[in-house]
């Protein structure tokens, strides 16, 4: 067996383990929800708890209300109480420690997927003696592996986030699933067009961007959930939903994230430009793939936009940034495999 073939088989086997940490993991998160999840008995007794701690909080935070009170022309009691609720984080776990222990196994296991995930794509690209993302499965592999480094990486910085894991890793397996069932390649030279170093910078940041747009929809997919329970319409799922933050925070995060990345997605079509004119003779000729890289850019400039200049908060921001990644699949799925032209590379 060559060197080249050593290091397929190594990859094809982390991605296989990689998998298979996924859906652990996914499992693992699915139980925490469950073991978290409250009785109607718990959840009484609970209220009565709730309601004499609360008794006894505000006995014991009398001389500061009133002193607040006095400071604040008798707005004391809303500012505690504001100060209060923004204090409070909800878990998942709610409480319960089988479920804590759970969730943190699967953080565990969340952190080892990705590990053996990055371990396969980087063999890939050992095996192929080039960066492994020339074609739809090494695309779809680096993609899902950006984001669930995204969410590997809000761990890393304390972020409350354990709440993304769940449908994080069921994306990514997803995902990862099918580029192993039914979009798999042998590692092959590239075409003489992508023979570039621009291939390392404009398609990273094409992968890095399409990563963090996902995980930026699922805050947005959960904000509409979120709010859609908080105005009283889906009372069946309110138990599980208190857990997640609040419609504005989860509305919040997908911005932010939006916002983060957005330069790094005009990098990538600035970068690409440039690589064309090198390889083609142009900047831009619009390509299929060209036009609806810049329609994504378009729609996100939107609501980004909109955001900044009109105050557009809640769901009329939700349904653009949707639309948006619409787009972004469209862009990777539909061009790749129903239009003919420049950039079709899919491997299939």
């Amino acid at each position: 067996m060559s060197i080249n073939e050593t290091f397929a088989h190594y990859s094809n086997l982390f991605i296989i383990l990689a998998l298979t940490m996924y859906a652990i993991a996914f499992v693992a998160y699915t139980a925490e929800w469950a073991f978290g999840t409250r009785s109607r008995f718990g959840r009484k007794v609970e209220q009565v708890g709730s309601k004499q701690e609360a008794r006894l909080v505000r006995q014991a935070a009398a001389p500061a209300v009133e002193s607040v009170n006095a400071a604040d022309g008798g707005n004391g009691v809303t500012v505690l109480t504001r100060a209060v609720a923004e204090d409070e984080e909800p878990t998942i776990s709610n409480g319960n420690l089988r479920a804590e222990l759970v969730g943190r196994f699967a953080v565990i296991v969340s952190v080892l997927a990705f590990a053996f995930h990055f371990a396969g794509v980087l063999c890939r690209g050992l095996a192929a003696h080039r960066v492994p993302w020339a074609n739809m499965y090494e695309f779809s592999c680096a993609a899902s592996l950006a984001m669930s480094l995204a969410y590997v990486v809000l761990l890393g910085l304390r972020k409350k986030v354990r709440w993304l894991g769940l449908p994080v890793t069921f994306i990514v397996l997803i995902t990862l699933g099918i580029a192993w069932t039914l979009l798999y390649t042998d590692a092959e030279e590239l075409v003489p067009a992508l023979h570039s170093y621009w291939l390392y910078i404009h398609v990273t940041a094409a992968v890095i961007s399409t990563g963090a747009f996902g995980v930026a929809t699922v805050a947005t997919l959960l904000y509409l959930v979120k709010a859609a329970n908080e105005e009283g319409g889906l009372s069946r799922l309110t138990d599980a939903l208190d857990r997640l933050p609040s419609s504005v925070a989860l509305d919040r995060t997908a911005y932010r994230v939006i916002a983060f990345i957005f330069p790094l997605w005009t990098f990538a079509i600035m970068a690409g430009a440039v690589w064309a004119e090198k390889a083609w003779g142009r900047y831009w000729g619009w390509d299929p793939k060209e036009t609806w890289s810049f329609i994504v850019w378009v729609v996100y400039a939107a609501y980004l936009h909109a955001r900044a200049t009109h105050g557009w908060k809640g769901k009329a921001a939700a349904y653009v940034a949707l639309l948006a990644f619409a787009c972004v699949l469209f862009n990777y799925f539909g061009v790749n495999t129903m239009l003919t032209g420049k950039h079709s590379y899919a491997g299939l």
